[in-house]
């Protein structure tokens, strides 16, 4: 296998969103009305992905930096008395949050209206001008991932093992990282034979490092990239299946 270190390990991923799609996650995980919004608490949670993408050296478009500066501005101006607001303002907006509500709402309605429009797509495939002799009713696919079920929550569900591992562990100790994320595939498809499914946190039951865990995270995106690991979740935000997929 080829040694590669999880420090020189690049992430590319097609399977990112934009970072309005992040903000529309972390909303919609803290079930708040989009109007309602806490700056202070969601620029907290955005650059807390920002710091884990960091950490797994996943290459970040410069818009998730730029949303991550206009943040910490908005967060900036939200606690300065109206008298001190920069005089650049437009002083009919009292509310500093206003053009960023104003831009997650516009997108939300066009991100709506491209789901629809891809369901309606869907459906019409299904549909043929001259029927065959036997029809067969549609197989659904039980191995298809849920819709809802995207990276942020993958970063999300890795952020809770990586904080529980490290409530758990002394990670003052110097610990020998052997493994590399090459190394981590071939276990994780030994591990795992094609069909069968695991909680995404008993991936790391084993991992004795900080290390370890981040390398084996690593491994299930690139899995994940190579169309071999599905993600699955029985409802939205809840726990993380993982399933090998079937030898077809």
């Amino acid at each position: 296998m080829a040694d590669v270190e999880a420090a020189d390990y690049k992430v590319r991923l097609d399977i990112f969103e934009g970072p309005l799609d992040l903000l529309l996650y972390l909303i919609k995980k803290d079930e708040v009305d989009i109007h309602s919004i806490s700056i202070e608490r969601i620029t907290k949670q955005y650059l807390n992905y920002i710091d884990t993408f960091k950490m797994l050296n996943i290459d970040l478009a410069s818009e998730f930096i730029v949303m991550a500066a206009n943040l910490m501005y908005i967060k900036s101006r939200t606690l300065l008395p109206k008298a001190e607001q920069p005089p650049e303002e437009d002083i009919e907006e009292d509310d500093p949050r206003w053009e960023l509500i104003r831009q997650l709402i516009e997108y939300k309605k066009f991100k709506d209206a491209a789901g629809f429009l891809s369901l309606k797509e869907t459906e019409q495939e299904g549909y043929f001008a001259h029927m065959p002799e036997k029809a067969t009713p549609p197989v659904e696919d039980a191995d298809e991932p849920l819709p809802d079920v995207n990276i942020f929550d993958l970063i999300r569900a890795f952020q809770n093992v990586l904080k529980r591992f490290e409530e758990a562990n002394d990670l003052g100790d110097i610990v020998d990282d052997r493994y590399t994320v090459a190394d981590k595939i071939e276990f994780l498809l030994g591990e795992l034979q094609p069909g069968e499914s695991i909680q995404f946190s008993s991936l790391f039951a084993q991992a004795t490092s900080k290390g370890e865990v981040i390398v084996t995270f690593l491994a299930v995106l690139e899995l994940m990239k190579m169309n071999q690991f599905r993600i699955r979740q029985d409802h939205i935000l809840g726990d993380i299946e993982v399933q090998r997929k079937e030898v077809t």
